[in-house]
């Protein structure tokens, strides 16, 4: 589990009383159980994620791909359609049973509990690469994810169970019973939008389900999409069956791969090492992709110090490889027997260097073995095919044995044998001529064979470019390009005794029983993906499919061209029994495709339990399922069954609801199944509804896998998190806010922990502002919308609008992005702009219903809690998306130029009050804080930015602006522009930017509002925040502006020139009894109002609200009146009322203030009374 330091849990348990609270509501509400609806053409949607497989408790990873799904659901639930979103569990396979196996082995020779070897290294389990293209996954789901655990039972501690326990997994069943369950408990605690009675596990222990699978089966092998006879199939010796990707440990995704295997002859006389083979036809074989480059051979290499063997096989005598080689092609019909072959001979390489050999195609009449250091025996033979011409590995090593002696000594090869060897012209390819490898060489100056990474780059440069562009220049098929008549060369050579057909594991693959896996000929039941007609179908079905992001469409489209034939059986495991052939049991890549049609009928089978043992609400027994009853179900024009005793209303319930929700509108699924699991999708539902393309699937949306702060999820790194321990960690909400931050591409996403404690507090702190604005609502204001009030109403609008859309293009980090952080930023901006008269009641709690109803998707639990906290009584998920009004852009434009300016002004602030560097030998002096600023707002740009503006407009293509330097040659052709030619490109830079942001806005000469009228409105609001006493706005057409703000300053773009203006500080004392602040210090300014000194005191005084109710009293006496203490009730005898009109005049070199009334002058000293009512 990952770790992240805490301070406290407060906060997420609050938020899990919650949660708690919510669920159980909605458990009492049955609020996710669903059926048809009356209005049949209410508008539906269907998605589901691949059912998880039950080895396990459910992880992060599925959470994140599960995610998906679920705010899909809760979206389209609010947007007004019938939502179903179901969730079952798979069991089908090996895994289940290779474990309990393994763990009766291990009790049987251990004991229970099992005590180990102490002195036995674990090894951990590294997971195998083998990228097809970049929507194959790096990561195997077949990884185990246990860490170092070597033993199963080990395996079975970390993930939690009880010592007392974990002797039950022996029994596969108890698999089923375990984990499910748990599953189901943890993803009701995340608050999933499932109708949990329509779950089920598989294999033949679910009877409803086993019978829905059978029936499939017997239509695709009806239709003849199911064959039988020998395949090149992965298999493991061990298991004694094929091993499908769900059966591996490693190398999940990777398939047979062919080679052309050419053999070549040992001449006569054979060596010492071999002469024991006299009078039989020996050969060294190696293993090519490139059988069209054989006409280039000069020699093969051989490891020294590799251990090779001799075998012999049925039609081509003696071979000799590795023994791993030897093993694999044992299966392949090589040898007598399947999987037997007899070692005539082990042979160190060393011993088989000089060897002289007749290889195929090659115009030298004779070729010999010669050493290489970096071959490696876990992959082909061991022997290594030379075509300097075109290998540039082959090149490389070439130079290096011609170049050293003593390398050629040290293994006895003979100098003429090396030294006259030169490569031979083979392929003529462009820009590489026809010795490609030669030229690369040379060009990319590659000094040995050690050089890897420039070899590997010049082998990817030869390899791609040489099957694409690459035309033969020797042999039958001169002047063909290679991608035409690789194929035929290789018949070619097979027909010829050159070479035989042999097939290798794209990748090492070891099961789940722990073997390495072998290509074997087997006889099996397999699914024709390779037919034609059928990938026509399928292709036909991803056109109009909604794939969401075109790379996985582009993926799913290659899958479909190079699928071929696929085992879909095996004889160990788990599933349901090939109903023809009950020997064989479905494997679980194959009764996993349509299951999703299951889900629509599921609630009426399965009695509400995992396995559909309990009776059901329409009475149905598994055995009345029949192939006709299915039919039925499921097909258009399907009769009634005959014989069936199932009432005529239940079929007709079911076939309903089947008809009323498919197709599936979206599956959610990570990248990694579009080579196999959502590919086969496709196919076979095009299979078992070839007439109905209603039927075919609409969506399907493929994610990146899930990092963990930033690294892979990992459980021997401690970077690993199941669901269970998320939920505790960071409680659903914050878990499900974080997992729709993490990212929405096909891209790799990022779970980050410190996101999710972000996520806590930015959820709690939202309930309690709620809970304090619903407290305090009777405070608020009321009555007619003020500017800002009609901005942010624009503003919500705005933001329920741009989540609408994101959501519906399940962009789920944008939508969060767009209907949380941004809505509450425009909250937190409203109320900075409100601090002076308060919010709006009406708009707070219209902002709280928004914000819940935006949010709900992806944190429900929050969203009911603050629904029912403005006095709801019904659960919002029956309410209905917020409608958004019109939106006043130019009321929004106005107010976010006001933040903006706002902003530029504090940093001016910043930069005016910034300690001036001193003259040398001087003391630095801080620049006084200044009280009071002009902001000067000009009417238009001044002309020479006119000019550039004008000129760029005029410039604008097709395809937009030119590039600076078209603008550039322009600008300096204008003669108006000559004073500025230093400041012309920056200003049109400036331009430019605001154009890729604002579109055509951007070249208007005036702003759509008043930027006077604006920022003279919202004065007290600059005054606040730039803690200011006075603000004038002026125009830069006044003859005092200054000469830096006429040429500078343009619209949007106000300037601001601060100063310190000579103020008293005034007393406003208060006889209320208790009062807050008994005292209040107040600068007062030559000029200030008795309103603006209310003003000034309000902001003082929280406490009021209403400047009306403000009172300001002036002492009869202002010498001695002050010096005594005030009494609550005696203001009036002792004090005057101050007029609302009067002006303060400031006497700095007497230090006091006049009162200016009706033109008298009135001593008032330097402290006042207020009163508050």
């Amino acid at each position: 589990m990952a770790n992240l330091d805490r301070k406290g849990t407060f906060k997420v348990e609050y938020l899990q009383d919650i949660e708690r609270k919510v669920q159980e509501r909605w458990e009492n509400e049955k609020i996710f159980e669903v059926e048809v609806p009356k209005d049949e053409n209410q508008e539906k949607f269907l998605c589901t994620f691949p059912y998880p497989y039950m080895n396990g408790r459910l992880h992060l990873g599925h959470t994140f791909s599960l995610s998906k799904c679920e705010f899909a659901a809760r979206y389209y639930r609010l947007k007004g359609k019938a939502v179903l979103f179901p969730f079952g569990f798979h069991c089908t396979g090996m895994p289940i049973k290779a474990c309990a196996d393994k763990l009766k082995r291990e009790m049987a020779l251990y004991g229970c509990p099992p005590e180990f070897p102490e002195d036995e290294e674990i090894v951990k389990v590294e997971e195998d690469v083998v990228p097809k293209d970049k929507s194959k996954g790096k990561k195997s789901k077949a990884v185990a994810k246990t860490g170092s655990a070597k033993y199963q039972w080990q395996i079975m501690q970390s993930l939690g169970i009880p010592e007392e326990e974990i002797k039950e997994f022996a029994n596969e069943e108890y698999w089923l019973e375990y984990f499910p369950p748990r599953a189901v408990a943890d993803l009701k605690r995340m608050g999933l939008h499932v109708d949990w009675r329509r779950k089920f596990i598989t294999t033949d222990v679910n009877p409803f389900y086993d019978s829905f699978v059978r029936w499939q089966f017997n239509h695709l092998k009806n239709r003849n999409k199911i064959m039988f006879g020998k395949r090149y199939t992965i298999y493991s010796p061990l298991d004694k069956q094929p091993c499908m990707d769900h059966d591996r440990s490693t190398g999940e995704g990777a398939g047979p791969l062919e080679y052309t295997l050419i053999m070549m002859k040992v001449l006569e006389p054979l060596p010492d090492v071999l002469k024991c083979f006299a009078n039989k036809s020996v050969s060294f074989v190696t293993a090519t992709l490139r059988p069209e480059t054989m006409y280039g051979q000069t020699n093969c290499w051989i490891h020294p110090d590799i251990k090779y063997i001799a075998f012999e096989t049925v039609n081509n005598g003696i071979f000799i490889c590795t023994k791993r080689a030897a093993r694999n092609m044992s299966y392949q019909g090589f040898t007598k027997n399947d999987g037997e072959f007899e070692i005539l001979k082990e042979i160190i390489g060393q011993d088989l260097l000089g060897v002289a050999l007749k290889a195929p195609f090659t115009s030298y009449p004779k070729i010999y073995s010669l050493p290489m250091l970096t071959i490696k025996e876990d992959k082909g033979t061991g022997i290594v095919s030379s075509v300097p011409s075109d290998s540039p590995d082959d090149y490389a090593a070439l130079v290096d044995l011609q170049k050293k002696a003593a390398f050629r000594e040290k293994y006895g090869i003979k100098d003429e044998i090396v030294l006259s060897i030169k490569p031979i012209p083979v392929l003529e390819v462009p820009e590489f001529g026809n010795l490609s490898a030669v030229h690369l060489y040379e060009k990319l100056k590659i000094q040995s064979q050690n050089d890897r990474e420039k070899l590997t780059q010049a082998k990817d440069m030869v390899y791609l470019k040489g099957f694409y562009d690459g035309v033969l220049i020797v042999g039958d098929y001169k002047g063909k390009k290679i991608q035409e008549v690789k194929k035929a060369i290789q018949n070619q050579l097979v027909k010829e005794n050159g070479a035989v057909i042999y097939y290798e594991p794209e990748k090492n693959i070891i099961s789940r029983s722990g073997d390495e896996c072998v290509v074997a000929l087997c006889n099996q039941w397999y699914l024709d993906y390779g037919d034609e007609g059928w990938k026509a179908q399928a292709e036909k079905a991803l056109a109009a499919m909604n794939t969401f992001h075109e790379e996985v469409r582009r993926n799913l489209s290659g899958t479909i061209k190079w699928l071929h034939e696929y085992a879909c059986s095996r004889t160990y495991g788990l599933g349901t029994k090939l109903p023809w052939d009950t020997q064989w049991v479905i494997e679980s890549l194959s009764d996993s495709t349509i299951y999703n049609a299951y889900y629509t009928v599921a609630h009426f089978l399965q009695g509400n339990t995992f396995r559909g043992n309990a009776e059901n609400a329409l009475k149905i027994k598994p055995e009345q399922m029949t192939l006709e009853v299915w039919d039925y179900i499921f097909f258009k024009d399907a009769p009634f069954p005959k014989d069936t005793k199932i009432p005529k209303a239940s079929l007709d319930l079911m076939k309903k609801s089947f008809n009323y929700w498919y197709p599936v509108d979206m599956r959610t699924s990570g990248k990694d199944l579009i080579q196999n699991h959502l590919s086969y999708y496709i196919f076979v539902h095009c299979a078992i509804w070839p007439n109905e393309e209603d039927k075919w699937p609409k969506g399907i949306r493929a994610n990146g896998h899930l990092l963990l702060n930033s690294a892979k999820m990992s459980k021997s790194d401690g970077n690993f998190l199941t669901l269970s321990e998320s939920l505790v960690k960071f409680s659903a909400d914050g878990m499900r806010l974080t997992l729709a931050d993490a990212g929405d591409s096909i891209e790799d996403a990022n779970f980050v922990e410190s996101t999710a404690d972000a996520a806590i507090l930015r959820l709690y702190t939202f309930i309690e502002w709620v809970k304090e604005m619903m407290a305090t609502e009777s405070t608020l204001r009321t009555g007619e919308y003020n500017f800002h009030d009609k901005v942010f109403i624009s503003e919500m609008n705005m933001k329920i609008k741009q989540t609408d859309e994101n959501y519906s293009k399940v962009l789920f980090k944008e939508a969060l992005k767009t209907g949380f952080f941004e809505l509450q930023a425009a909250r937190d901006k409203y109320r900075e702009l409100c601090w002076e008269r308060g919010m709006h009641a009406a708009l707070v709690r219209r902002y709280v219903a928004a914000q819940a109803a935006l949010v709900a998707p992806v944190c429900p639990h929050v969203a009911e809690h603050v629904w029912q906290l403005l006095g709801n009584k019904t659960s919002i998920l029956h309410e209905r998306w917020p409608v958004a009004g019109e939106i006043d852009e130019v009321a929004v434009k106005a107010s976010n130029y006001l933040m903006e300016a706002a902003h530029s002004f504090r940093v001016y602030l910043k930069n005016h009050c910034a300690v001036k560097k001193p003259k040398k030998g001087e003391a630095p002096k801080p620049e006084p804080k200044p009280n009071k600023a002009v902001i000067w707002v000009a009417k238009e740009y001044p002309k020479w930015q006119q000019v550039i503006i004008t000129t760029m407009k005029e410039l604008i293509g097709p395809s937009g602006l030119p590039d600076n330097k078209v603008i550039s040659s322009k600008l300096s052709q204008l003669s108006a522009l000559q004073r500025y030619t230093k400041r012309a490109m920056p200003f049109a830079q400036s331009v430019r930017d605001a154009y890729e942001r604002l579109g055509a806005d951007a070249f208007s000469l005036a702003l759509p509002f008043d930027e006077a009228a604006l920022l003279e409105d919202n004065k007290p609001y600059l005054m606040s925040t730039l803690d200011l006493e006075w603000i004038e706005v002026k125009h830069t057409d006044s003859a005092d502006a200054p000469e830096k703000s006429r040429e500078e300053c343009a619209p949007g773009a106000a300037h601001v020139s601060f100063a310190r203006a000579p103020a008293l500080r005034l007393a406003a004392l208060s006889p209320a009894p208790r009062a807050a602040l008994f005292a209040v210090r107040l600068h007062v300014l030559q000029g200030d109002t008795v309103e603006r000194l209310k003003a000034k005191l309000a902001k003082e005084v929280k406490a009021v609200k209403d400047l009306n109710s403000l009172k300001l009293w002036r002492y009869k006496d202002p010498v001695l009146g002050p010096r005594k203490i005030p009494v609550p009730g005696d203001t009036e005898t002792k004090c005057v009322p101050i007029d609302n009109d009067a002006v303060l005049r400031v006497l700095v070199d007497e230090n006091r203030l006049e009162l200016v009334d009706n033109g008298k002058n009135i001593d008032i000293g330097l402290q006042i009374v207020y009163t508050y009512k």
